[in-house]
């Protein structure tokens, strides 16, 4: 099944995807932009946590994929989905060659929160930023998300520690921009 956006259109992470997820884990840029943390993983460790993750009804991953050249560009989460207060924490991942100023990040987000809401029923996302990535604060509040808080000196990046911006969005907020975007 594919979730489809205007550009893109999400699938299920697949086997033959860990070479892009290996790649987003492994690429210094990419991991000094986002909250987690991982030490660098081999293609084996890749592998024995895709088929972990794979079975895995809270914690969800899809693959971004470019509707015009079905070109792998990203990744993005549902994750600590909490089926009774209806809610998950969100996160993506776009690849360094993925292009930039195309909305790639845009319309996967606004793509999985069609999904989320409209599909799966949650109530809220969640989201969370590091005080540094403009990129991420701009993709959020273009798709209608909140700053809600700010828990300082959270994340330890390049030596030393930054605030982490949380963020958020609900079902009715998400309502009320669909109507006036056509989404």
């Amino acid at each position: 099944m594919a979730i489809n956006g205007k550009i893109i259109y999400l699938r299920p992470m697949e086997f033959d995807d860990m070479i892009y997820y290996q790649d987003m884990i492994n690429d210094d840029f990419i991991a000094s932009k986002v909250v987690g943390w991982s030490f660098p993983v081999s293609m084996e460790e890749q592998i024995n946590w895709f088929h972990k993750a794979s079975i895995d009804s809270n914690n969800k991953r899809f693959t971004i994929v470019l509707k015009e050249s079905n070109e792998v560009v990203g990744m993005l989460t549902l994750t600590s989905i909490d089926w009774h207060n209806r809610s998950a924490t969100h996160g993506i991942k776009l690849l360094s060659s993925c292009p930039k100023g195309k909305g790639i990040g845009t319309d996967a987000v606004i793509t999985l929160m069609k999904y989320a809401f409209d599909e799966v029923n949650l109530n809220r996302l969640d989201g969370s930023w590091l005080d540094y990535n403009i990129a991420s604060k701009k993709l959020y509040e273009k798709c209608g998300w909140y700053e809600e808080g700010c828990k300082k000196e959270a994340i330890y990046r390049n030596g030393r520690y930054h605030d982490l911006k949380i963020a958020g969005i609900t079902k009715k907020e998400y309502l009320e921009l669909k109507e006036q975007n056509d989404w």
